[in-house]
């Protein structure tokens, strides 16, 4: 061999031995390559051939990075090595770490569990990625997914965490919730481009004055994307990356949290996070796949669920996730109950939610009897008799149906068990500090060792001056401030608040300035996570004292209020479930004031606010007062949720059946639920009720039958379209075009029920 040649062989092997050094992993429909340094460099689509790659060139992925918060810093990949024969990779880390991690290549997805890590004291937190694709179309911030829903891709690239400290999002979120803002993204841009003005990830502030959430929804525009995660970010190309992370919470630490950070009624304060003994990332596991985006919900996600053994709650036999199962509930108004599980019955819908019975207090004291033990209290009021809700709920469960309360999740309530006369010790707290001097039950002035961040007024949540509470001994006190020079004192203190007694206390005595929640009738305090434990089995407790079986849980949020963000609303609803199984339970039904990653298995539905601000009938517009309507539609459908309504469309003496034939429609199409706002007295009224009562029973039990084709769907979701669906017999349905006069019938398509439903 002459040098010439030899030169170009040894070149030719140096340049393959990257190349060489892949390793690769398979599913069904997916393919990933990792390097010797431990970054993804191949994500392919084995479905087409082609092979489609949606790996950026320009951005390999980490296979897995480390955080150290104190120094606010991020660890990358440095080498890898596999063995096929373990079927386990070790990562080696610029810090010195070393992680090893089980890979395992299911049908569907890839597993990934971290089984250890070396030179771990300084991280805090490991994060899965991020890792980045070229898709440019949908984000799923929530559970973190980056889908192309175009025809000549239709596909999908996402995660699944599967354990509950693994979590949706980046390593660096303050109180593991991403903050509430609108990120500039266009889904499309031939159809939506961006005015010059504006960059794709752009991030903007919510609208409104930080106090109503109404107002918060500002933008119209479709490039306007309203954020409820980071768990899927963009790049300035507008490329989504997917991330999830899990955190050690064994220690004690301190964050500055808003959940909207960058308004100046909603500014973070200072938090203490609870330490939370054997809960760390050693055992973080993920399902990471690839799919067609048309069927990557019953097919894929569907499949990483029910083998993986998380949360499957079921609604009418099927899956809550199936767009099958979407089905509205009804919201009642007026308090008289005569028909309302009649009309329930007679529509198709699951349950009754008597929201005007108003909020339900979390209160321990009556052990889950809302009623009393007795059940003596008949807030149900009919013509003839009163009912108790569990007598109410009996009534409905005769005919299948479920009815629900209002409750403001874990706001611990002035007059209830855990808040006052006698506060619990098992209540939050933000700060911690120590009395300098004794004080009697009468002494107003309080004088504190550390007058640090005491200075922060009530919760990040509009900062509350009625909230602004310590809790010394059994003694909560209110406070307005703290004086800028020593001996630093407590300001305008009122003792013995919240009908509390107030005591002598000493020199030394622990003082928490504790976490609360907002005003506005949601007025509570936050409890640390082993009461919050027990507040979730208390509502687990009410659905079988009661006969309950459905929640609207106001102030969702709250659950974020500890500083452990979507780790503590997986855990709450877990709690809830798993008490609701031991007890008998049916699975619980439930919408929210929020959606997130914490929540996402567990809740059926997302039916925050209503009327015009989330659909606009008469309009046929996503939001005609506000953008409510088409910034949690594009949340919840990129999100593989279903969308939000709200409470809306309310019968009353002026409705018409043509009415109900589009918003069926539009609800159909989209994959949206909406609460039906009932007033007795006002559906009697209309001369139309039987009418409407038949098209809305009509359209849902052609869904229920999964009765509606992809192509037929994105008919229904034009506005400028009209229909009219007639039912032949049980399995069978005509679905008809007609215009705006409700004249000229044209035959759509014959709809069948599918296999399986």
């Amino acid at each position: 061999m002459n040098n010439k040649s030899f030169y170009i062989l040894f070149f030719a092997i140096l340049y393959c031995l990257p190349l060489l050094a892949q390793t690769t992993f398979k599913t069904k429909y997916f393919q990933i390559q990792v390097d010797n340094k431990g970054y993804i460099h191949s994500m392919k689509n084995r479905t087409k051939a082609p092979e489609q790659e949606f790996s950026p060139t320009d951005k390999p992925s980490p296979f897995l990075t480390l955080y150290n918060p104190n120094k606010k810093l991020y660890y990358f990949p440095q080498k890898a090595n596999y063995s096929a024969s373990e079927k386990i990779m070790t990562i080696h880390f610029d810090n010195g770490s070393n992680a090893r991690i089980r890979i395992d290549e299911m049908e569907k997805y890839l597993k990934f569990k971290l089984l250890s890590l070396t030179n771990s004291n300084e991280i805090e937190v490991i994060q899965w990625g991020s890792y980045h694709t070229n898709i440019t179309n949908l984000m799923g911030e929530i559970i973190g997914v980056a889908r192309d829903t175009s025809e000549s891709v239709n596909y999908a690239i996402g995660m699944l965490a599967l354990n509950d400290n693994t979590i949706g999002g980046t390593a660096d979120i303050q109180g593991d919730a991403a903050p509430f803002q609108y990120v500039i993204h266009s889904p499309d841009p031939e159809r939506f481009p961006l005015p010059v003005s504006l960059t794709e990830g752009q991030v903007f502030t919510l609208g409104g004055d930080g106090i109503s959430d109404v107002a918060f929804y500002g933008h119209k525009e479709p490039y306007y994307r309203i954020l409820y995660g980071n768990a899927a970010e963009l790049d300035k190309n507008g490329r989504i990356s997917i991330t999830y992370q899990s955190r050690d919470r064994r220690k004690e630490r301190e964050v500055y949290y808003s959940l909207i950070p960058n308004m100046a009624a909603n500014t973070p304060n200072h938090l203490m996070v609870e330490a939370l003994p054997r809960v760390d990332y050693i055992g973080s596991s993920i399902a990471f796949w690839g799919s067609p985006d048309s069927t990557a919900l019953l097919d894929v996600i569907q499949d990483i669920v029910k083998k993986e053994g998380l949360p499957y709650p079921m609604v009418n036999g099927k899956w809550i996730k199936d767009p099958a199962a979407y089905v509205p509930d009804i919201l009642t108004e007026g308090g008289e109950y005569d028909h309302m599980i009649d009309y329930a019955a007679q529509l198709g819908f699951k349950a009754i939610s008597l929201y005007d019975q108003g909020f339900l207090k979390p209160d321990r004291g009556n052990e889950g009897y809302i009623d009393g033990k007795d059940f003596s209290k008949k807030p149900l009021k009919t013509t003839s008799v009163n009912y108790s809700h569990k007598e109410y709920g009996a009534l409905a469960k005769k005919q299948n149906l479920f009815i629900g309360r209002t409750p403001i999740t874990n706001s611990l309530a002035p007059g209830t068990k855990d808040a006052s006369p006698v506060p619990s010790d098992s209540i939050w707290y933000q700060q911690k500090r120590a009395l300098a001097q004794n004080i009697s039950a009468d002494d107003t002035l309080i004088y504190v060792d550390d007058p640090t961040h005491l200075e922060e007024i009530g919760s990040w949540e509009g900062h509350a001056k009625s909230l602004n509470i310590i809790k010394i001994g059994k003694e909560l006190i209110h406070y307005l401030g703290v004086s800028e020079s020593k001996p630093y004192r407590l300001l305008n203190v009122t003792r013995g608040y919240w009908d509390t007694k107030a005591t002598a206390h000493k020199a030394n005595d622990t003082l928490y300035k504790l976490q609360v929640t907002l005003n506005y009738g949601y007025d509570g305090l936050i409890p640390n996570m082993a009461l919050q434990d027990k507040i979730a089995e208390y509502y687990a407790d009410i659905c079988q004292l009661n006969n309950i079986n459905y929640y609207d849980f106001d102030g969702q949020e709250f659950l974020f209020n500890n500083g452990h963000g979507y780790y503590s609303a997986k855990r709450f609803f877990r709690k809830m479930f798993e008490r609701a199984k031991v007890l008998g339970v049916e699975d619980i039904r439930f919408t929210g004031a929020t959606l997130s990653e914490g929540s996402w298995h567990y809740q059926s539905i997302w039916n925050v606010g209503g009327g015009k601000n989330l659909y606009d009938a008469e309009t046929r517009e996503w939001g005609s007062a506000t953008s409510q309507g088409k910034d949690l539609r594009d949340v919840s459908y990129s999100n593989y949720f279903p969308v939000g309504m709200g409470g809306n469309f309310p019968i009353t003496k002026d409705s018409k059946v043509e009415d109900y034939e589009h918003i069926q429609a539009m609800a159909v199409g989209t994959g949206a639920t909406y609460s039906l706002k009932l007033n007795q007295k006002n559906v009697e009224a209309c001369p139309q009720k039987d009418e409407i009562f038949k098209v809305i029973r009509t359209w849902e039990n052609a869904r229920a039958a999964n009765a509606f084709p992809r192509w037929v769907k994105k008919m229904l979701v034009d506005p400028k379209n009209s229909f009219r669906l007639e039912e032949l017999d049980q399995d069978t349905w005509k679905l008809y075009k007609i215009d705006h006069s409700n004249a000229n019938k044209e035959l759509l398509a014959t709809l069948k029920r599918a296999n399986g439903y």
